[in-house]
C-alpha cells in the first residue's frame, strides 16, 4: 500500500518530470531533479551511520533538504519525528524522550538540540542519484506526531505506512484530480499531519509544492502565494480563511480548482462567503483526528444549494472508503439515527495506539463486533450523529458539553445564536469556573460590534435563562494555535474572573 501509493508515485514523478518544478520555497522555485539530489546526498549519509531502531527525529525547517530528508528516510526504511525550531526547546527535550531519539536531522546553521547525533542534511557535492526503496513490512512507522496530552506532556501518534498508504488510496477515491501542470499549496508546520497530505498529494503526480516561510504571516502569504501564482490546489484551515474575511470584495481566484477546509470545524457561512472569491473551485470539507491519519471523512459543498448543516456548522459528510464509522452512547452501544453520541472510527488508517501509553490506549481504543467481524475502534470525543441519509452532523466536542445549574448544555448552540445576532462576525463560547467552584459561560466576539446589549437581548429571546453567557468579551483578533485552529484555551486564560 505504501510502496504503491506513496514511494513508487513519487519516483515515478521525479523520473518523469525531473526538470518540472517540485517546490517554491522562500521565492525560489526547486525542480524534481533538485529533489533527487537532495534525496540522495542525505541518503548516502544515513548510510555512513549505526544506530539502533528506525526512528530519527527532524528539525522541519522550511526548505529543499527537510522535505527531502522526509523521503529519504522513506525510501530507507525509517521513520521519522518532527520538531519544530520554533517551539520551546523543553517540549523538544521531552519529546526526544519519549521517542528515544539517537539521531536527528538538522538543516539548521547552528542545531537547537545536542543531546543527539546531529546530522546535517545540507550536504555537498557529487552524488549519484538513488531512488529505489528498501524493502519494508507495512507495519513499519512512516512517523510519529506529538500532539497536545491532557496531562501537560505530548503524546506520541505513530502512523504507520500501511496508515498512510492507506489514507492515500481513500484520498483519490474522493473524486480529487490534480496532475502535474498544478500549482499546490502547503500552509501548515511539519509537526501537523495535513502538511502530509500537502506535500505528498502534489508530489504523488508531478505537481509543484508551495510553502510558507516561519517568519511570516500564514493566511496573507498563503493568499498572495494564490494570487501571485495562480494556485490550483490547497488546503487551509477554516481560521486562516476568517482572517481574509475584511479582503473577500476584494478576492478573486479564478484559477483555484480544488479548495479543501480542515483542521476544526467550519460554518456554512464562511463557505458560502469564501466561495464568492474561489468561482471555480470544487470545496471539501474532510475531517479527521490525527489517530486516524489525516482525515476519515469527507463532505463536499454544493454551490447550488442544500447543504446541510448543525447550529450553523457545515455536516461532516460520510466516511471515506474503508473506514468503518459509527455512533456511540457511554457504553459504547450504537445509538439511532439522529440520535447524538460519540463519533468513533475504525479501518486501515486507525493507529495502533498512542506511543508508550497504555494507560491512554486503553481510555481510547476499543473493541466491537460490527457486521459479524470484531473492529478496533478509536474515541475521537467528538459529538455527532448520523441523519437519515447516512451524513455526519458535527455537534462539537464532548468536553464542549457543560452543565450549568444542572443543565446539559452544549456550547455550539449558544455560538450558533450568536453568530445569528452578530452577522459575519467570529464568536466561540467557552466555560469557566467562576469564584464559588460553578460553571459559567463566556461569550467572546471578534472584531468591533455596536451595543453588547443587543446581544444579550438576542441571546435572551431565544435561549433559555441557564443557556446565557454571564460575560460578553470583545476581542479585536482571536489567538490561534501553532496548528492555525482557535485556541480556546487562551480565550479562556483571558477571563478576568
Amino acid at each position: 500500500m505504501f510502496g504503491t501509493y506513496v514511494l513508487s508515485e513519487i519516483v515515478e514523478s521525479i523520473n518523469a518530470f525531473s526538470f518540472r518544478n517540485s517546490f517554491f520555497i522562500n521565492e525560489r522555485f526547486f525542480t524534481y531533479k533538485d529533489l533527487a539530489t537532495s534525496i540522495s546526498r542525505i541518503r548516502k549519509e544515513l548510510r555512513k551511520i549505526s544506530f539502533e531502531g528506525k526512528i530519527i527525529g527532524l528539525i522541519t525547517n522550511d526548505d529543499l533538504d527537510t522535505y527531502a530528508s522526509i523521503l529519504a528516510l522513506w525510501l530507507e526504511g525509517f521513520a521519522y519525528v518532527p520538531l519544530h525550531p520554533g517551539h520551546p526547546v523543553e517540549r523538544g527535550l521531552e519529546i526526544i524522550n519519549q521517542a528515544g531519539l539517537q539521531i536527528i536531522i538538522d538543516s539548521s546553521e547552528n542545531p537547537v538540540y545536542n543531546v543527539c547525533q546531529v546530522i546535517s542534511c545540507k550536504c555537498q557535492g557529487n552524488v549519484e542519484l538513488n531512488l529505489s526503496p528498501k524493502q519494508v513490512d507495512e507495519n513499519e512507522l512512516a512517523y510519529i506526531l506529538f500532539t497536545s496530552g491532557s496531562t501537560g506532556k505530548p503524546k506520541g501518534v505513530p502512523i504507520s505506512r500501511k496508515n498512510l498508504g492507506s489514507f492515500m488510496k481513500a484520498f483519490w477515491e474522493t473524486g480529487i484530480r490534480i496532475d502535474e501542470n498544478d500549482r499546490c499549496l502547503q500552509c501548515f508546520d511539519l509537526t501537523f499531519d495535513v502538511s502530509v497530505q500537502s506535500f505528498l498529494v502534489p508530489l504523488t503526480k508531478g505537481a509543484c509544492v508551495y510553502t510558507i516561510p516561519h517568519d511570516q504571516i500564514k493566511p496573507t502569504y498563503a493568499h498572495a502565494l494564490l494570487e501571485d501564482h495562480k494556485l490550483t490546489f490547497g488546503a487551509m484551515a477554516p481560521s486562516m480563511v476568517r482572517f481574509l474575511k475584511p479582503y473577500f470584495d476584494e478576492i478573486e481566484l479564478p484559477e483555484l480548482r480544488y479548495q479543501i477546509l480542515t483542521a476544526e470545524a467550519s460554518t456554512l457561512e464562511l463557505i458560502e462567503e469564501w466561495s464568492k472569491c474561489i468561482p471555480n473551485a470544487d470545496i471539501f470539507d474532510f475531517y479527521g483526528p490525527t489517530e486516524a491519519t489525516i482525515y476519515c471523512t469527507c463532505s463536499k459543498f454544493n454551490r447550488e444549494g442544500n447543504n446541510k448543516q448543525l447550529n450553523g456548522l457545515f455536516t461532516i459528510g460520510k466516511p471515506l472508503n474503508g473506514i468503518t464509522a459509527i455512533i456511540t452512547d457511554e457504553k459504547r452501544n450504537i445509538v439511532p439515527v439522529n440520535h447524538k453520541g460519540e463519533l468513533c472510527v475504525s479501518g486501515d488508517q486507525v493507529t495502533t495506539g498512542y506511543w508508550t501509553n497504555t494507560e491512554k490506549n486503553r481510555e481510547s481504543f476499543f473493541e466491537k463486533e460490527i457486521g459479524g467481524a470484531v473492529k478496533r475502534f478509536y474515541r475521537t470525543g467528538d459529538l455527532c450523529y448520523y441523519d437519515e441519509d447516512g451524513d455526519i452532523m458535527y455537534s462539537g466536542r464532548i468536553d464542549f458539553q457543560v452543565k450549568i445549574q444542572g443543565y446539559r448544555i452544549e456550547l455550539g448552540e449558544i455560538e450558533h445564536h450568536a453568530r445569528a445576532c452578530v452577522v459575519g462576525k467570529n464568536v466561540a463560547a467557552v466555560a469557566f469556573e467562576n469564584r464559588s467552584g460553578n460553571n459559567e459561560i463566556a461569550l467572546f466576539i471578534e472584531g468591533e460590534i455596536g451595543d453588547i446589549r443587543e446581544v444579550e437581548s438576542y441571546l435572551k429571546s431565544r435561549l433559555p435563562y441557564y443557556m446565557i453567557p454571564s460575560k460578553i468579551i470583545i476581542k479585536e483578533v482571536f489567538p490561534l494555535n501553532k496548528n492555525d485552529k482557535l485556541d480556546r484555551n487562551a480565550l479562556k486564560n483571558s477571563i478576568i474572573i
